[in-house]
């Protein structure tokens, strides 16, 4: 039972430290130069696609409304999944905060609050930029 509790605290940390790299990483979305690629617009799909794949107009007027078919679907499955990976990282942080000690606690909750206020920031920016 400890070796188990050892091994799942471990796990949970190294999850914890792959998380917390991600952040530290260029953001997704900008390339080499900085600049901002507009994938999360999802209407681009069709135009890329046409311009990479050199599609005829005859391509595009059947590929159009697959894509657009597609969509809510697409949205469904986005939101599904971020909320699935919301709630792995909820029962994770339940599971490692009694381990900590009340300071650790403490440091830990703020880390927290300044990961969330950055997401924030970072998605008024995005709602900012797309205006």
């Amino acid at each position: 039972m400890k070796l188990r509790l050892i091994t799942l605290t471990a796990a949970c940390a190294a999850m914890l430290a792959t998380i917390s790299t991600g952040y530290a990483q260029e953001p997704a979305g900008k390339d080499a130069g900085g600049n901002r690629h507009r994938h999360h617009n999802r209407g681009n799909a069709l135009e890329h696609m046409t311009k990479n794949l050199d599609l005829t107009p005859e391509q595009q007027a059947k590929i159009g409304p697959i894509l657009e078919q597609a969509k809510p679907q697409m949205e469904a499955a986005r939101q599904e999944s971020k909320e699935k990976m919301r709630a792995v990282r909820d029962n994770v942080r339940a599971q490692i905060r009694p381990i900590l000690t009340q300071p650790q606690q403490q440091k830990w909750d703020a880390i927290q609050k300044a990961r969330e206020d950055m997401r924030k920031a970072r998605k008024a920016l995005r709602a900012a930029e797309e205006q």
